[in-house]
């Protein structure tokens, strides 16, 4: 079956107090989406690859491109006002039937083994999201207070989340709901189960100055080459 991901970049760089987009900044000798590219590439290199962009940085991404000599094929579209829009103008260049991962671009430290295990298992089942044990105590807060929760009931959730085309498309074409904070809570306001895989730990989103000290560390052990082997 054909496959495809889908990576959704449309950060501004607000929370890393950067004047460029946290998906251009640069960790090694690259920008963070090309970094993320990579990973998926070097996973399985017939992965058809769609990047989504707001309209105004596509132009940057290009140059990028050029000075890097990055030649990893793919799409670029443009995005929309929300990750909901910016999702759907990505599947607007899918060929269905085929799986589909719907990654974010700030997150180019995925294992192989997490990615094999999302695409083998939506494959299977439909869908397949991959998630981390909650490892810290955590509380719910109240209007009034707070309440320690069950800390083995509660999974962090990481893209990529991969999908039957007849599935995700279907579930896209509901209207947005402020609840859609990933593709998981669309698919299911769609009436489907969500099936769960396990992620990896150093499958960050780079948001913050201090993920972007983390990501440095990363290449300087040697992880993103560990991913490629």
């Amino acid at each position: 079956m054909i496959k495809y991901a889908v990576i959704v970049a449309g950060g501004s760089g607000t929370r890393m107090g950067s004047e460029i987009p946290k998906q251009f900044l640069q960790i090694g000798d690259e920008p963070v989406l090309m970094h993320t590219l990579r990973t998926f590439y070097e996973f399985d290199a017939s992965l058809r690859l769609i990047v989504v962009l707001p309209d105004q940085q596509i132009k940057y991404w290009k140059q990028l491109c050029i000075d890097h000599v990055f030649a990893i094929p793919h799409q670029v579209t443009t995005g929309g006002a929300t990750r909901f829009q910016s999702v759907k103008n990505g599947l607007d260049l899918v060929e269905s039937p085929c799986l589909i991962g719907i990654h974010d671009g700030v997150r180019p430290f995925v294992s192989p083994d997490s990615l094999k295990r999302c695409y083998h298992h939506a494959e299977a089942l439909g869908n397949a999201i991959p998630v981390l044990d909650a490892f810290e105590s955590v509380r719910q807060v109240t209007d009034e207070a707070s309440i320690a929760l069950d800390r083995s009931t509660i999974k962090l959730v990481q893209t990529p989340q991969v999908f039957h085309s007849d599935l995700l498309l279907k579930a896209y074409e509901q209207p947005y709901q402020p609840f859609f904070t990933d593709d998981a809570s669309v698919v299911e306001a769609a009436g489907y189960t969500i099936h769960l895989v396990a992620g990896n730990r150093e499958n960050i989103k780079i948001t913050t100055p201090f993920d972007l000290h983390l990501a440095e560390a990363f290449l300087k052990a040697g992880y993103e080459s560990d991913l490629a082997e």
